[in-house]
């Protein structure tokens, strides 16, 4: 069986065939031009990731806080991620890299201020 990926790894953007045995295990891969893009294609079909940006409120401000996790969380945890997202408010002031969530949705990864607020 084969899919076709498009690599997010770098602005290329390479079309990579990746081949699996009939139980979906990864077995191969072509068409990536860097070592970033051989990595994505293993990892995109067998444990996808993303890092997951978003707003949060802050007390007693009309401007949001933008906020990303620290390092890519599974794919199939950024909704979860979102809603509890939803729920924070922040009080400022607030530093780039001021960690906003500690173990976000359980991923053991932690969500961060992406900007200043004073």
């Amino acid at each position: 069986m084969n899919r076709i990926l498009t690599c997010i790894g770098c602005p290329m953007g390479c079309q990579i065939e990746v081949t699996l045995d009939e139980n979906g295990n990864f077995v191969d891969s072509k068409g990536w031009s860097c070592n970033i893009g051989k990595r994505y294609a293993q990892e995109e079909v067998t444990a996808p990731v993303r890092t997951v940006t978003a707003l949060v409120n802050v007390t007693d401000r009309s401007e949001p806080l933008s906020v990303k996790t620290a390092h890519p969380i599974p794919k199939g945890k950024i909704f979860d991620s979102l809603a509890e997202i939803k729920q924070v408010k922040v009080q400022a002031p607030v530093h780039i890299g001021d960690v906003i969530v500690e173990n976000l949705c359980g991923t053991g990864i932690s969500l961060v201020a992406t900007k200043n607020i004073a």
